[in-house]
């Protein structure tokens, strides 16, 4: 021991204790998924505090030089008989009562369920020493390494630190028509007991309406339970706003909901008001279950299988290699999905896991942070088959289930969702996003860091060929732009089910009117091939700009493929805007095909004979808000940027079709968003810039000044004010130059959150210019630069077939839960998060994503 007490002495220099701010790895390896529960427990340095597996320790050791590692390893205690009464002195596991995270009461995410053993371990020789021996070891060394482990066991680990996001989902605004309610003064008492609702007799679910006393049934559950939507109704009816639970009465208050803020309440007169109906709330007890505790029961069950099982049936758990599951780390669900997918594909899988050795060994000294290092670690852990293994059971001992449960150990990629999230104002938080969206900004993320190698990303880049022809001289203008996803509409005139929708349509609507049970849902029938011709169908352009006829007009727009990539991404169109611009989503069945043939929506560029349209600027139109200086000519004065012409510079105003904008405007969309809106979509007309609209209407510079591409800032800002290191450092680390992160702050005024969203959005404009510190662009101080090379993209037939599809389930893409399927050794297989199953009926009309691979001769 006196040897050990000497090699912790020549090395104490180099053992730290964590302060505020450090990032401690103590739950999970930076190069794999190995935790302190894995075989052979976790190592985390005493310097760096990144924590590495038993396989992966001794590669930092000899890189970094240090020796000293805290070695963490837990044991699965076996559970007790009798949790609630257990004679052991632990005390019983909690259960959750309130709808909260982080928060006492809440949802505990690190339940005590693990012996932990603790010790330092000093390489090269792996000599071990434990607390007690730091005990016979002189003062200094037991002073500073007791002081280093007791405040790496203290810290909170990086992975608690996102899991953990305190979250309250109790916490109720007060009514804002509490304190005037009216109420009636007509007689009603209501009992203590024995309700019933006035329409059905239903005798649970009971809301009581706080103005007239009367008793509804409360609304019908996705299952199917619940109550007969009664309250409800009534509401609509009378607009008497504020209803009670019945049963959930007591001293200390009561649910009550608000039907015209559409959300549970705090009502500051309950007392008041429960005693003009001759309810004492002090002599009240409780007999339903709160709207807090139903939630709760709701949010304990998800993930169960039953919940997205296959038309009931039992299906069958699979393991092994490029069958491991991952784990829902709160609304992960469309990470999990869209990563299963993307690394079934040869490209990802070459480019990240066949160099995975290469990769790690020129990883930086902090892996964690390392895009490429993150997805290699990601993609091993998915295709390597270590982590496809059984979960435990959640009870040894205790009856064995006769049924196989599917659950996998599986992986949990924390540190991944933390890197591609980082900075994002979506992705970095723990709400449900959209599957496509997450797709292409993780595509984006790998555009960026693999510039000057094997971009994995190529295998879905394809050319999009769209022909404008103009009506009145028919000379035609062919554009092309990169795409990665299919956009497929849903034409719902094209239901072949149309008489049983108009059947259910208005079963439904008497059931509105009677206040009868709603009928069940019927789901609408549109055939593929009529989602393909509206695809490929002409789009009719009004107040198209014409340079030949040098005025308005009308004009066709037809979009093709220019190229057909190795995989091809179709999105179904699901989720749309209804009448009222609430959005919503298309409860629609498409029989789409296992095999595509595109070949006839190939592109043909100019046709022979015919004429195009001559390269000419449309006439300067200015919107209000700008100052008329001049109109700048082939000799106009440079410094003069009051008005914009493509054809001349990049750092002036843009020229804007003042009615559309107009028209936008009038629809109550702000002024600035109205001009990104034109601008964006090339004065084609309102159709194309309403769409924009709704597509950008949750971008978090929306309304703000519009910003050009080729210039740094926003009217009225400094081009040279300076930027955060700390946002500059976060945006870099992310692939982009200094330079691009510096433009991307100054038009967003330094708010790290927009310029992320501001990068992302302006791509095109940034891999076709670079930008100096001063805020000009090269183009601008080098105007003889030649033009950057084209994209590029792969090319060959256009025949396909299905591979893979990602279906949704739930009312919104920011709600509701994400599964996939893949077909591996012609199986389809389910990932449903860490359950892994052989699929029996794949519902592959129901998908949202749908992932082709091209078809060889």
């Amino acid at each position: 021991m006196a040897e050990v007490s000497e090699v912790l002495m020549s090395v104490l220099s180099t053992i730290r204790v964590p302060r505020p701010g450090d990032r401690v790895h103590k739950d999970e390896c930076a190069l794999s998924f190995s935790s302190p529960e894995s075989e052979g427990g976790l190592y985390v340095c005493m310097n760096s505090f990144l924590g590495f597996g038993s396989q992966y320790v001794d590669r930092h050791h000899t890189r970094s030089g240090q020796r000293a590692y805290l070695h963490i390893s837990r044991t699965r205690k076996a559970p007790k008989e009798d949790e609630e009464n257990s004679g052991s002195g632990d005390p019983p596991k909690k259960k959750p009562t309130r709808l909260a995270i982080g928060i006492e009461g809440g949802f505990n995410v690190e339940q005590e369920q693990y012996e932990e053993e603790v010790k330092v371990v000093l390489f090269p020789d792996r000599q071990e020493v434990t607390s007690d021996d730091l005990a016979t070891m002189p003062d200094l060394v037991r002073e500073r390494v007791s002081l280093a482990m007791a405040g790496l066991m203290s810290a909170d680990s990086v992975s608690h630190a996102l899991q953990v996001q305190q979250w309250d989902g109790e916490v109720r605004a007060e009514s804002r028509h509490a304190v005037k309610l009216k109420q009636l003064d007509n007689g009603t008492k209501i009992p203590p007991s024995g309700w019933r609702c006035e329409v059905c007799d239903l005798q649970e679910n009971l809301w009581m309406n706080l103005s007239d006393g009367r008793v509804f049934c409360g609304r019908r559950y996705f299952d199917g339970s619940g109550g007969n939507n009664h309250a409800l109704l009534h509401f609509q009816q009378t607009g008497h706003p504020l209803a009670v639970k019945l049963g959930t009465i007591t001293p200390d208050g009561a649910d009550v909901y608000s039907y015209d803020e559409d959300d549970m309440v705090l009502d500051p007169k309950l007392p008041e008001h429960l005693s003009h109906f001759g309810i004492d709330m002090m002599t009240m007890e409780k007999t339903e279950h709160t709207m807090t505790e139903l939630e709760i029961a709701v949010n304990q069950r998800v993930g169960e299988w039953e919940v997205i099982q296959e038309s009931g049936a039992t299906l069958r758990p699979l393991s092994g290699p490029g069958l491991t599951g991952m784990k829902n780390l709160g609304n992960s669900c469309y990470l999990n999905s869209v990563m299963q997918v993307l690394f079934t594909v040869p490209d990802f899988q070459s480019k990240y896991v066949s160099n995975i050795d290469k990769i790690f060994d020129e990883a930086p000294s902090d892996p964690t942070q390392d895009f490429k290092t993150q997805v290699a670690k990601l993609g091993y852990g998915l295709l390597s088959g270590e982590y496809s293994k059984p979960a435990p059971d959640p009870g040894e001992g205790s009856e064995p289930s006769s049924e196989p449960r599917g659950d996998q150990v599986g992986i949990a990629a924390r540190m991944f969702k933390a890197l591609v999230g980082r900075g994002h104002p979506e992705f970095s938080t723990n709400r449900q996003q959209d599957a496509q969206e997450f797709l292409l900004h993780f595509i984006n993320m790998v555009e960026r860091n693999c510039r000057s190698g094997v971009n994995p990303s190529e295998a879905f880049r394809f050319l999009v060929e769209e022909r404008i022809v103009c009506q009145q001289s028919q000379k035609a203008k062919y554009t092309q732009r990169v795409d990665y996803i299919l956009q497929l509409p849903v034409p719902m005139d094209q239901a072949t089910n149309t008489e049983e929708l108009q059947e259910a349509e208005r079963r439904r609507e008497e059931a509105d009117s009677s206040g009868a049970p709603p009928p069940a849902p019927v789901r609408a029938c549109i055939p593929f091939t009529a989602c393909m011709a509206a695809l490929s169908e002409p789009e009719t352009l009004t107040d198209f700009w014409s340079s030949a006829a040098q005025a308005k007009t009308t004009a066709t727009k037809t979009t093709r493929f220019a190229s057909f990539p190795d995989h091809m991404v179709i999105q179904v169109k699901k989720f749309t805007f209804g009448q009222d611009w609430v959005p919503k989503k298309l409860d629609v069945s498409i029989d789409v095909p296992d095999t595509l043939d595109l070949t006839a929506l190939r592109g043909t560029g100019q046709q022979p004979g015919e004429e195009l349209l001559p390269e000419v600027a449309p006439p300067p139109l200015m919107t209000p808000d700008v100052e008329v200086k001049g109109i700048l000519g082939s000799h106009g004065n440079e410094e003069d940027d009051s008005l914009y012409s493509p054809l001349l510079c990049q750092s002036v105003s843009p020229v804007l079709d003042d009615s559309t904008v107009s028209q936008l405007c009038e629809m109550g969309f702000p002024l600035e968003a109205c001009r990104k809106a034109v601008y964006y979509t090339g004065n084609t007309g309102i159709d194309a810039a309403m769409n924009w609209v709704m597509g950008h209407m949750d971008d978090p510079d929306f309304s703000a000044p519009m910003v050009l591409p080729g210039t740094s800032s926003a009217p009225g800002t400094t081009p040279t004010e300076s930027v955060s290191e700390e946002h500059l450092a976060t945006i870099v680390s992310m692939g982009f130059s200094r330079d691009q992160a510096t433009r991307a702050l100054r038009a967003t005024s330094n708010v790290l959150e927009r310029a992320v969203d501001w990068i992302f959005s302006h791509l095109d404009d940034l891999e076709s210019m670079e930008v100096s510190e001063g805020g000009r662009s090269a183009a601008e101080s080098e105007g003889s630069r030649e033009p950057p090379p084209g994209p590029k993209v792969r090319d060959g037939p256009g025949k396909y077939e299905l591979f893979a599809f990602i279906s949704h389930m739930g009312t919104s893409t920011m709600c509701g839960h994400y599964v996939c399927h893949i077909k591996k050794d012609q199986q389809w297989v389910i990932f449903n998060d860490q359950k892994v199953c052989a699929s029996e009926k794949p519902p592959k009309d129901l998908g949202y994503l749908y992932f082709y691979r091209r078809v060889t001769e």
